[in-house]
């Protein structure tokens, strides 16, 4: 059965970048942003926070056996990530635009503590049906979901590619 999608436009994200700011305990000394997803709303919450450390974490989770809970076990390759100086010692937010499996962004935060930071997680959507971690959840999160989230700057890329008008016939 395939999950319902839903498309957020550049308004509804800028909502919930509001929703999130009133939650924020404390200040941060640098934020990590996942790419791709995180790379918008990090952008736009270091701007609103006053951020100037900003930083970026790739993750893959490169897999070989094709059964599905093989992909699951599959340890994170960091194919990008801050050398451990630039976090050691300073409160650090974690972001990414949503937390489905929540593999991603735990295995962030997990490298950020090993190098000596303290990490607190934040995303626009919190997914806790598709959430491997039971008793782990997003730090920071504007809205829940159980749907797949196409957001602004996804439309006109890949595999979540959305028709945004119905197709031209010929005629």
């Amino acid at each position: 059965m395939a999950r319902r999608r839903e498309l957020l436009g550049w308004l509804e994200v800028e909502r919930l970048i509001d929703h999130l700011l009133p939650q924020f305990q404390g200040e941060y000394e640098a934020m990590v942003i996942i790419t791709r997803g995180g790379i918008v709303p990090g952008g736009m919450l270091s701007e609103l926070l006053g951020l100037t450390h900003v930083l970026t974490a790739a993750v893959d989770f490169p897999f070989e056996d094709r059964r599905q809970e093989a992909k699951l076990l599959a340890w994170p390759q960091f194919i990008q990530f801050p050398e451990d100086q630039q976090i050691v010692g300073r409160r650090v937010l974690v972001v990414d635009d949503v937390w489905g499996s929540g593999r991603t962004i735990t295995a962030v935060k997990n490298r950020v503590s090993a190098a000596g930071g303290q990490a607190s997680t934040c995303v626009l959507h919190f997914n806790p049906y598709r959430s491997l971690f039971s008793q782990a959840e997003p730090n920071y999160f504007a809205a829940v979901t159980d749907a797949h989230i196409v957001y602004p700057w996804e439309v006109h890329r890949g595999a979540d590619k959305v028709l945004l008008s119905e197709p031209q016939t010929g005629g």
